[in-house]
């Protein structure tokens, strides 16, 4: 089948930080231009501790090669980044593509992209059983599909809308459980018809859950839009800029910090991901799509 050191603890959810040790070239174009610190939160991860541990790398080397102090901000929930961001408490969140039109419709003044992740392996796939007669995805009609978390870009919306570019109405079709994280097991245990999650989630069940299981690709999306990194459309062109330009000269260090936690390589390692910096709202059209066939307002 193919288909996140020395930090000081504010408190659980607050600010940490470490000494900079940038170069005086970077300190003094960016210092005049920037907020100095700056402040990022991570929308896939919870708690001040697991984000230190995440970011911790990443942390050190954006301080080195921008000049500028960089805080972690530890967020309760995922969807607490667009307040964090709406009232000034960070500058920049790393998120996921769902995240991102949630929080362009909460942070008044406006988000833009400062760069992002391309993750070619990152899409939706839908797995049934063999046997099952379900030969495209018009045949779910009156089936029960699993699905992942409410809001998930890959285990919840595209999914939707792959229903829904079928003909089907996802809410009268067609019977939907959101299972969570349980998802996987629960087919493998014989619920459902049909399973409709991430890549690595069709993966996670052939290769570990049921391996001897009998299952087929029923459809796939194709890669989906990666991962954003956002910052507030308020701070001045000329700091966005040249972060960009930072991180574009350094590529190299900055990747290699990132994915150098536990966390950030089984997200990002061994699937053709890289960074990007080209990424723009509109590139997440079909996000919003997906969020129009799921019925929920943006």
């Amino acid at each position: 089948m193919t288909d996140t050191r020395t930090i000081a603890f504010a408190a659980l959810t607050g600010l940490a930080t470490i000494g900079i040790a940038g170069n005086a070239t970077a300190q003094t174009d960016l210092t005049e231009v920037c907020p100095n610190p700056m402040r990022m939160a991570d929308t896939g991860v919870e708690g001040m501790r697991p984000l230190a541990q995440a970011f911790g790398p990443f942390q050190e080397v954006f301080q080195e090669k921008t000049g500028l102090e960089l805080e972690l901000y530890g967020l309760n929930n995922r969807t607490a980044a667009g307040n964090a961001l709406q009232y000034d408490e960070v500058e920049m969140v790393f998120a996921g593509p769902a995240e991102l039109l949630l929080m362009r419709r909460e942070v008044e003044d406006g988000i833009d992209v400062l760069f992002g992740i391309e993750r070619p392996y990152y899409g939706t796939t839908y797995v049934v059983r063999d046997g099952s007669g379900i030969e495209t995805m018009a045949d779910l009609e009156d089936k029960h599909v699993l699905m992942k978390d409410i809001g998930s870009t890959s285990g919840h919306l595209i999914p939707t809308k792959m229903l829904a570019d079928a003909g089907l109405d996802p809410e009268r079709d067609v019977d939907i459980t959101m299972a969570g994280d349980a998802f996987i097991q629960a087919f493998a245990n014989g619920d459902g018809d049909a399973m409709g999650g991430g890549n690595d989630d069709a993966d996670e069940l052939v290769d570990n859950v049921d391996p001897n299981g009998n299952y087929r690709v029923l459809a796939e999306s194709g890669p989906l839009p990666g991962d954003p990194v956002v910052i507030r459309s308020e701070i001045s062109q000329d700091c966005k800029t040249g972060l960009r330009n930072a991180m574009i000269e350094n590529r190299d260090a900055f990747w290699e910090a990132l994915v150098s936690t536990e966390r950030n390589e089984e997200k990002f390692l061994n699937r053709g991901s890289e960074l990007n910096f080209d990424f723009k709202i509109s590139d997440y059209d079909e996000v919003k799509a997906a969020y129009d066939a799921a019925g929920i307002e943006l």
